[in-house]
């Protein structure tokens, strides 16, 4: 199911208590401070342009959530944005990830894992993207992480000579700059 805006905070607890179950686990390894601050950071989110949320539901609660918006020009100075920035360069972002649909989070529970859920978050979120043009980061820390996006078919943007970071910058299959 796909949520747009503000309508997901009716989901806020949900949606904390999985990021928590994800992300405090290896490799990730968040405290109680990182997931106090993606609850803060999920209300002024929702006012982003594009702003979108795919969770995925069973009796359980929240099986898995995907949150993402339209990156803005000019591209981000805070958070990860930096370290994308140096690795491909302005003009590749420009081209590359300006404009497109950032997925922010992926956070699928331990118990809903290995039955496509993942999968289908990424694509029911990506489904309506700015002619197709998705993309998302991650860590190379989280190398099981990173091998499900090149299972899905997500491609890995090279850096450029000598500008490797901790991220990976992904594009989504469909992603003409693929």
């Amino acid at each position: 199911m796909i949520s747009y805006g503000r309508t997901v905070l009716d989901l806020a607890d949900e949606l904390v208590d999985a990021y928590a179950e994800v992300f405090s686990a290896p490799p990730w390894n968040e405290g109680e401070e990182t997931i106090r601050h993606f609850s803060t950071r999920l209300q002024s989110d929702v006012r982003r342009p594009g702003f979108r949320t795919a969770f995925a539901q069973s009796p359980a609660g929240i099986d898995g959530f995907a949150t993402g918006w339209i990156t803005r020009d000019p591209f981000p100075e805070h958070r990860a944005y930096p370290q994308v920035a140096a690795q491909l360069g302005p003009q590749r972002v420009r081209e590359l990830l300006v404009g497109a649909l950032e997925i922010d989070e992926l956070a699928v529970r331990a118990h809903a894992r290995g039955h496509g859920t993942g999968r289908a978050l990424l694509t029911e979120i990506t489904a309506d993207a700015p002619d197709g043009r998705a993309w998302l980061l991650t860590s190379r820390l989280a190398t099981d992480t990173v091998a499900t996006y090149r299972r899905l078919g997500w491609h890995e943007v090279p850096a450029l000579p000598g500008t490797l970071t901790g991220v990976i910058v992904f594009l989504a299959p469909g992603h003409p700059g693929r």
